[in-house]
């Protein structure tokens, strides 16, 4: 089965890192065939490490830091941007060949045959379900070795379509949500329903909120036969201490139980509020610093309540480039 795939990568200020990402692309065995670098305005040399890049990849200059949410948001309307005139409501380019979008941060590195076995997820999903899977995910190991918790999912807890698992794909399982760790996404989803990562998060939970969207009719699998390894600073679950990120964590989740339920199901709902809670509590339980983290909780609490997320235009509303891009998609 053929697919085109467009990487994108989003970076800012790690510039080696991003030189060993760009490396993991250029020696798969079935390589991206567009490559996109979104960088939010970097102070060291990462855009020079891209230009001078074997692989090549079209560069998407940031004039500020928008943050690890609004870079995808970026790298995925300036990905569809092509894409647009050709799509068909089945989710396909006019010669019928799906395309997907293959996202990272610039801390991942791909093992060789990572995209690969996401092809072949798909392929093996089509054969089994004749549907494109909407999106999938790798198996994100830590430095060391170890799986890294933090971008494990969860099995979803209702499966409302599709198999539980794909056959022929070992340990595979269907998911409600995946992280932008090695996050293979269905072109045609994101341009049917015209759903881009809300650039207002900045970071936390812009993954979570976008792609429990695109899932809440759509398939979604862990593919744990495709590595990649995530370069984190330290080793962690979900609920590890996150530090001053806590108060995104908190105010971002109140933005999604105010302005995304649609996203969910009403027993998801329940299910997403039960969990927020005790993944609060256990934040608190593993914290180093308490106070920071409290302080975190009311800040985000108040602005979680009293403020609303700025739209992605409104967001973009300086970068004529992307602004373009947006409304394009917004168009179709």
């Amino acid at each position: 089965m053929r697919f085109q795939v467009t990487a994108v990568v989003v970076s800012y200020n790690r510039q080696e890192l991003l030189g060993e990402c760009l490396g993991g692309l250029l020696a798969q065995t079935r390589r991206p065939d567009r490559v996109i670098v979104v960088d939010n305005a970097s102070t060291d040399n990462a855009v020079a490490v891209a230009r001078a890049h074997a692989l090549h990849p079209e560069i998407v200059q940031l004039h500020r830091n928008v943050g690890g949410a609004g870079g995808f948001c970026a790298g995925l309307a300036e990905a569809v941007r092509p894409l647009l005139l050709d799509y068909t409501p089945e989710g396909a380019d006019t010669d019928d060949t799906p395309h997907y979008l293959w996202v990272m941060d610039d801390d991942t590195i791909p093992t060789p045959d990572a995209l690969a076995r996401l092809l072949h997820a798909v392929a093996a999903c089509v054969g089994d379900t004749e549907m494109l899977p909407t999106v999938l995910g790798s198996k994100a190991l830590w430095t060391d070795g170890r799986e890294h918790l933090m971008n494990k999912p969860r099995p979803r807890t209702f499966v409302r379509k599709g198999p539980a698992a794909i056959v022929g794909v070992p340990d595979s399982y269907q998911v409600r949500s995946l992280s932008f760790v090695s996050c293979l996404i269905n072109a045609g989803a994101v341009i049917g329903t015209k759903r881009l990562p809300r650039a207002a998060y900045f970071l936390w939970n812009d993954d979570f909120e976008f792609t429990t969207g695109l899932l809440k009719r759509g398939l979604g699998y862990y593919v744990p036969t495709s590595e990649v390894v995530h370069k984190t600073k330290v080793f962690g679950s979900s609920d590890a201490d996150p530090g001053p990120r806590f108060y995104n964590e908190v105010r971002n989740k109140i933005w999604m139980a105010r302005f995304s339920r649609d996203i969910f199901f009403p027993v998801e709902f329940a299910e997403f509020v039960l969990k927020t809670v005790r993944r609060w509590i256990l934040t608190f339980v593993h914290g180093s610093d308490r106070r920071q983290l409290l302080d975190c909780l009311v800040r985000g609490w108040h602005d979680g309540w009293r403020t609303r997320p700025e739209s992605n235009l409104e967001i973009f509303d300086d970068t004529p480039e992307i602004e373009s891009a947006l409304e394009a998609l917004a168009r179709r």
